[in-house]
Formats: C-alpha cells, sequence, structure tokens
C-alpha cells in the first residue's frame, strides 16, 4: 500500500470505462490502483452467460491475482428488436470496429422491417476481497437506438444510444452529465455510496 492507504484495484483495461469509474470514485478516503500495476497479468476469459456471471468472475480473478479487493463490471447493450443482441457478447461482437457494429446493427434492424428500437445499456459491478464477493450492484438505462451516430463523447455504443428525456445520445453528454444518467454512472455510484457507509469492506 501506499503511505498506508487502503486501496481498491479497477480491473479494466477498458480506458473509456477507467476514466469513467475513477472519475466516480474520486474523492473517497482509498487509492485507487489500476491494471497498468500488472502489465503481465493476462485477462480471464469472459465465459458468464449473464453480465452478474462475468462481473463476478473478473472481480474474483483479479482479487486472487494480486491480493488486493477488486472492482469490476460487465456490461453492454441490449436492443429489443435484435432479441436483445448483443447483450453479454456487446464488446466482441463483429470485431472491435465500433463502425463496423453500428452498422451491422442498422443492417440487422432494417433486415427487420424497423428504422430504430427501444433499447437498454445494463452495467453490473462486483467487488471481490479473497474468494468472496462483497458487493453487487447493477444499474440500467433505457433509451432508443438513434436514426444515426451523433456525439463525439463517451466510447463503444454511446453514439447510437439515444436517452429521450434529454433529447441527445450518450456521446452527445459531457462526462458529468452521462455518469449521472448512465448504466455504469448508476452501478459504481452505489458503490460509492456503500462504501461510504460501511468503510471497512476495504480492510
Amino acid at each position: 500500500m501506499t503511505n498506508g492507504a487502503r486501496e481498491l484495484l479497477i480491473a479494466t483495461t477498458n480506458g473509456g470505462k477507467l476514466r469513467e469509474i475513477t472519475a466516480i470514485l474520486d474523492g473517497l478516503p482509498i487509492a485507487l490502483v489500476t491494471l497498468h500495476r500488472y502489465p503481465s497479468l493476462p485477462e480471464p476469459e469472459e465465459t458468464g452467460a449473464t453480465f452478474q456471471e462475468n462481473a463476478r468472475l473478473k472481480a474474483l480473478y483479479y482479487a486472487e491475482a494480486t491480493g488486493l479487493v477488486s472492482i469490476a463490471d460487465d456490461s453492454g447493450i441490449e436492443i429489443e428488436a435484435l432479441d436483445r443482441a448483443p447483450g453479454v457478447h456487446s464488446a466482441r461482437w463483429h470485431g472491435s470496429d465500433y463502425d463496423v457494429k453500428f452498422r451491422k446493427i442498422y443492417e440487422l434492424l432494417r433486415a427487420r422491417g424497423a428504422a430504430t428500437s427501444p433499447a437498454r445499456f445494463v452495467c453490473r459491478v462486483a467487488v471481490a476481497r479473497e474468494r468472496e464477493i462483497v458487493f453487487e450492484a447493477e444499474g440500467r438505462i433505457d433509451g432508443v437506438i438513434a436514426d444515426q451516430p451523433r456525439g463525439q463523447n463517451g466510447f463503444g455504443y454511446d453514439p447510437i444510444f439515444l436517452y429521450p428525456p434529454l433529447g441527445r445520445t450518450l456521446a452527445q453528454l459531457d462526462a458529468r452529465d452521462k455518469s449521472a444518467v448512465s448504466h455504469r454512472g448508476k452501478a459504481f455510484t452505489a458503490f460509492r455510496t456503500h462504501l461510504l457507509a460501511h468503510p471497512t469492506l476495504i480492510g
């Protein structure tokens, strides 16, 4: 530990997620550690069938591998007209190029006679200490698929996810406004609130 600070490992290699999570957890009486400290540590295979299962397996894997209390999330987009695809496969669905993913989504929607569809983002968070899950939370945000990608902020599927109460996609929101309404913002804010009420969670 650094100067006696309690440490929490943010178990993600996704730069966009890391920026959002560290901003939400900023100011807590803990030291936030990233996987940059463990450059040779391989990522676990995400074999879970649900967001909860994947969040749990990642948190437990990193807690055991590093000895640190670890927080992990699994998240994705569910599009109703596509039978809730891509869901837990969001990150790997049709590769890693999001322009390709967007074109495929619009192609599949057109094939089903739809120009748009209700959709939701889901984020499941798990915190592991040694071999035990000590906290879990879920955040959701409901919206619709925009008629075309819009906005330069955020990452992932944000440009095609329109949030009707604000009339903008998540990629058109600044980081603070996005975290106030997003699936990840809700889940990690729940953890922040819990940790402030239960400071011994991180030993």
